[in-house]
């Protein structure tokens, strides 16, 4: 998968090679990327619908989940259509400034997805840990706050990473390894022998990526040694069990992504890159209201609800 950066007479584009360079898998491709598009919209969309149409589920926990499987629909949404698109169509370019547009709104997304997550984790920890006070500290102004500056965050990131992308100088024939404009190889590609540029990626990393999982981590070293310190082993059960779906994904998002730019290091054949990056942007999205429908019983009575209203 490659972008070529073109200037002639004033226009700007970037070109789209797609997954594959043979023909013949086009329609194979997009068949499966349009079912895996359509159930992460319908299966996300259910979520939604089951948290905001059962009074029991409003509380911070499916708040935050609600939110977290809208951020799944942007995320997947800002990259999935318009490979579609450029496959049913056999167009190749898309502007620079569709290019940017689209870096931008996927590290809105992605960057809101990791602070959510965080979020969550916090959340869980509120209530395994200080149970008897979890509804004074995560009141309802608290998780509004939250879900604010989650957004906040994120927007702050993709303004920094497009501030950083204005700044740089775009060559001839330059190759970005994916199928979608990946903000790491756009910069790096464009920008990656500038001091600058160095000391400010390092600055997003440890706030956008250190910053949250370090969160993350200190959040479940306290549940893990509160739940151990439980006496009986329904309990512990209990306890482990309201935040295995929430684990579950945290280990999906960050493994998959983690996975995506180590194979990238190890690797250096682009179509391997861009075949990787599908986990993190498609398949991980998809995967995410699942995990937590078949892994909770309030989603599943909650859905159970609804299908039955609906007949």
């Amino acid at each position: 998968m490659g972008y070529y950066f073109v200037s002639q007479a004033g226009v700007s584009e970037f070109r789209l090679q797609g997954l594959s360079d043979d023909s013949e898998p086009q329609p194979i491709l997009f068949g499966l990327f349009l079912s895996m598009y359509l159930i992460t919209m319908f299966g996300n969309l259910l979520i939604i619908l089951a948290v905001s149409s059962d009074p029991h589920l409003h509380t911070p926990m499916y708040f935050f989940l609600s939110i977290l499987s809208l951020s799944d629909i942007g995320f997947t949404s800002t990259t999935v259509p318009n490979m579609l698109l450029d496959i049913q169509t056999h167009s190749t370019a898309i502007s620079y400034a569709g290019c940017l547009t689209q870096m931008s709104v996927f590290l809105i997304f992605g960057c809101m997805e990791d602070m959510l997550l965080t979020v969550m984790a916090y959340d869980r920890f509120v209530a395994i840990c200080h149970p008897l006070h979890y509804t004074i500290i995560m009141n309802p102004r608290l998780c509004v706050c939250f879900a604010a500056l989650s957004c906040l965050v994120s927007i702050f990131d993709s303004l920094l990473h497009n501030l950083i992308a204005l700044r740089c100088t775009f060559t001839q024939n330059m190759v970005i390894s994916n199928f979608f404009c990946d903000p790491s190889q756009v910069l790096n590609l464009a920008c990656s022998h500038t001091l600058t540029y160095n000391v400010i990626m390092y600055i997003i990393v440890v706030i956008f990526g250190f910053l949250p999982i370090s969160g993350i981590l200190f959040s479940y070293y306290k549940i893990v040694s509160s739940i151990l310190k439980l006496p009986s082993s329904d309990g512990k059960y209990k306890a482990f069990s309201t935040c295995g779906s929430h684990l579950s994904i945290v280990c999906l998002f960050y493994g998959t992504g983690f996975g995506v730019y180590l194979s990238s290091a190890v690797s250096h054949s682009p179509r391997y890159g861009s075949v990787a990056s599908v986990m993190y942007t498609v398949v991980t999205p998809m995967l995410n209201p699942f995990i937590y429908s078949l892994r909770n019983r309030d989603i599943k009575n909650s859905l159970r609800k609804l299908y039955g209203r609906i007949l």
